[in-house]
């Protein structure tokens, strides 16, 4: 009678699960015929190998086809960079043409035919790098910002006031935000 009654005791009264034939099988009465009773069998080694495998296909061909991306875009880009000015050099070949049949016909015409006709290359020449967003940096006058312009020389000047420019030895350009050349400058140091 004491061998039942330590056989009760060791059980869990609510489920009626004994913790020592738990522990020696490793597995609880719940997990050992889960699946035997819903039907459902663990899935074999090699179906999990087989799904492995499709899972590392997967893997590769998603990897060579971003390589793949990725070396398109880099040759599109570079492309595009080889070819972005495209539109301007053709613009600048007009320029470079009238240049040519002026001076072709320097010898025929008159000087003044000759200057008129290069300063209507010129204005034509500065109509498409301003199209372009090209501006001038005229500073005469302002204060001297080392953002835009290079100090060349300092001059005492009655008129122009300390730390402002005096002279501009060579304009300055940019291209609408980006400055591609500083404006060479002589600053005053005042009176």
């Amino acid at each position: 009678m004491s061998e039942q009654n330590h056989e009760q005791s060791a059980r869990d009264p609510e489920q009626g699960v004994d913790p020592v034939a738990e522990t020696e099988s490793g597995m609880t009465p719940e997990t050992s015929g889960a699946g035997e009773e819903t039907g459902e069998t663990l899935p074999d080694a090699a179906a999990l190998a087989e799904e492995l495998a499709l899972e590392k296909d997967k893997n590769l061909r998603l990897y060579a086809e971003f390589d793949n991306y990725r070396r398109r875009t880099a040759k599109e880009s570079f492309e595009m960079m080889a070819t972005a000015n495209a539109k301007l050099v053709e613009k600048m070949c007009e320029v470079l043409e009238n240049f040519g049949r002026a001076f072709e016909a320097q010898g025929t015409g008159s000087p003044e035919d000759f200057e008129k006709g290069v300063r209507l290359i010129y204005g034509r020449f500065k109509e498409i790098l301003d199209a372009e967003g090209l501006e001038e940096i005229d500073p005469v006058g302002t204060e001297f910002d080392p953002n835009l312009h290079d100090a060349l020389l300092q001059q005492a000047s009655d008129t122009v006031p300390e730390n402002h420019v005096v002279q501009v030895i060579s304009k300055g350009y940019k291209l609408k935000t980006k400055i591609l050349k500083h404006a060479k400058v002589i600053v005053s140091t005042g009176p």
